[in-house]
């Protein structure tokens, strides 16, 4: 059970007092429970139990409502995923700084979007899977698109990296060294298990591995995880775009 927010416990309270005799919220109660609070208590869960768990009658139990009520705002659980995922594109910043160097710029989006889907585990299997239809959604892409476009690319080009943008955010959150693990000393314990596989690897064979026995299985530094993701992806498209206008240029690409 997820903690009793204040909106919650108003919820349950007026549930109690509103409710007709078939356990039909009236008009007052609907009115109170807002989409906008739906989708928050529902990302709650998805993060906490993951997007599978979450079923509309165990959001109405955490709302203290019926499933009934829900039906107001989603007609099914499809639309309200739908809802979750606008949200979390709401909160990519796509604020950014239009007097930065354009490799500047969609750094920023895509540290922003990494930022995001580190803060809900359910929003890496969402983002993959939605459409990308809501008006955040297209807000964000539209806004890459445009950066991409006034850096030269093609529109083929532009839209190629804007997806690349997107999966290499969610490949970076979902590959995190020992997230999967919630406890920190059995977090340690797997590693030290993994170091000394590796390192006992006959050298002859695998002197690489050997050698690389405690970066390749360190899990104890995820900024660096993703600072080097980011670089490595920005290197590329910096690179490409380098390329792109010699081509033009009629030079050579070097």
């Amino acid at each position: 059970m997820l903690p009793c927010t204040s909106y919650s416990c108003q919820v349950t309270s007026s549930r109690q007092s509103g409710a007709n005799s078939a356990g039909v919220l009236d008009e007052g109660e609907r009115t109170r429970l807002t989409r906008a609070a739906v989708v928050d208590r529902a990302l709650a869960l998805a993060d906490a139990s993951g997007l599978d768990a979450l079923t509309i009658r165990k959001l109405a139990t955490e709302l203290g409502v019926t499933p009934m009520a829900l039906y107001w705002h989603f007609r099914g659980k499809d639309e309200l995923l739908e809802g979750i995922a606008e949200r979390l594109w709401g909160e990519l910043d796509t604020s950014v700084d239009a007097t930065l160097p354009w490799p500047d710029q969609l750094r920023a989006l895509l540290t922003s979007l990494i930022g995001v889907l580190r803060a809900h585990p359910a929003a890496t299997q969402l983002l993959a899977q939605s459409e990308k239809n809501s008006e955040a959604a297209l807000n964000a892409i539209e806004v890459t698109l445009e950066l991409l476009r006034s850096a030269g690319f093609s529109p083929q080009d532009a839209s190629a990296l804007a997806r690349f943008a997107l999966w290499t955010g969610i490949m970076l959150v979902m590959s995190e060294p020992g997230i999967e693990l919630i406890d920190g000393e059995e977090r340690t314990e797997l590693q030290r298990k993994k170091q000394v596989v590796l390192a006992t690897l006959p050298p002859s064979r695998y002197p690489r591995l050997v050698e690389c026995a405690i970066p390749m299985t360190a899990c104890d530094d995820p900024e660096t995880h993703y600072n080097f993701g980011v670089d490595m992806f920005m290197a590329g498209v910096t690179t490409m775009a380098a390329t792109r206008a010699a081509k033009a240029a009629g030079q050579p690409s070097g």
